[in-house]
């Protein structure tokens, strides 16, 4: 399996667009230790011909545009993207389908709760249902994905549920309902599995629970929500009021984060993705960086490229 990083940053990107941080003047400065990055998204492919895209980031027009492997290849208008699979209904995962409107079909698998958040946003429907098929992502059972005509891309995935919330503009209706340890389908995890070994996809998590940490044991790789490196630091840096955990998001460190429960088990390649702008680990001079590395972990980069044969 082919397997690039679209884009590697949480929403807004690195540097977002109204940020002023320290790391974002570096980033903007040019700064070889603050590597830009584009919101989260990375592209699969068994035969580096057909490609499925994990989740379509606000971005995805310039992913695309800097990736030839999803470039245009024959005939006035064609697309090696076959399939989009979107692992829950946010904004910076599903805004990137305006970008796919024009006409080339492929195979658009969600939860039914997302399609859901589609279905009734009309924005969506100009993504022509008649040549782009609106497949539901179950949980628990292994899927061969299909391009618009259904023919089989050779990619095999089992979407599983993982603890999470409804998106933000949804969580005035959910009220009393929001949940940020949901495990209704808002919020997917994705295991593709190959001969190679599986390939799991955890971008948005808000807690290590036993489930997880039995679902990522024995991965070949696994790329892991790495919003934030401590749960209190939107609040410390002074621009925002909800812990990480609040947002959905199990931090780096700490007791209960990512590198100290994922200690232990049995994985290949350990990946940090969907990191924030406010992250110091997106630094590659910071201590924090030096201690993820040291744990065994990396953090994506955009353009970032692996192989799982």
């Amino acid at each position: 399996m082919h397997i690039i990083v679209l884009g590697a940053a949480a929403g807004g990107g690195f540097p977002q667009w109204n940020a002023n941080s320290e790391a974002c003047r570096r980033a903007r400065a040019g700064d070889p230790a603050a590597r830009p990055a584009t919101q989260a998204s990375i592209a699969l492919s068994a035969d580096g011909r057909r490609w499925a895209i994990i989740n379509a980031s606000p971005d995805l027009r310039a992913q695309i545009e800097r990736t030839p492997a999803l470039q245009p290849r024959e005939g006035l208008r064609s697309s090696p993207i076959a399939a989009v699979l979107l692992t829950n209904g946010d904004v910076d995962a599903i805004a990137g389908l305006l970008n796919l409107r024009e006409g080339t079909g492929f195979g658009l698998y969600a939860h039914p709760l997302v399609h859901g958040i589609l279905d009734r946003n009309q924005i969506f429907e100009v993504v022509n249902r008649s040549i782009v098929p609106r497949r539901p992502l179950g949980i628990g059972a292994a899927l061969m994905l299909g391009d618009a005509a259904d023919a089989p891309i050779d990619i095999e995935v089992e979407a599983f549920a993982a603890p999470g919330k409804v998106p933000l503009y949804a969580e005035e209706a959910a009220g009393a309902a929001l949940d940020t340890a949901s495990l209704a389908g808002e919020s997917l995890g994705l295991e593709f599995k190959t001969p190679a070994g599986r390939l799991v996809y955890l971008a948005n998590c808000a807690r290590i629970s036993e489930a997880v940490r039995r679902r990522v044991d024995g991965a070949a790789i696994l790329f892991m929500d790495g919003t934030l490196w401590r749960d209190d630091e939107m609040i410390r840096a002074g621009i925002g009021t909800k812990t990480g955990r609040r947002m959905g998001h199990v931090s780096m460190d700490g007791a209960d984060g990512v590198i100290e429960s994922l200690a232990g088990l049995t994985i290949g390649r350990r990946i940090f993705i969907h990191v924030n702008n406010t992250n110091p680990a997106l630094l590659a001079d910071s201590p924090e960086r030096e201690k993820l590395e040291a744990a065994g972990w990396r953090v994506a980069y955009d353009g970032m490229e692996l192989e799982l044969k």
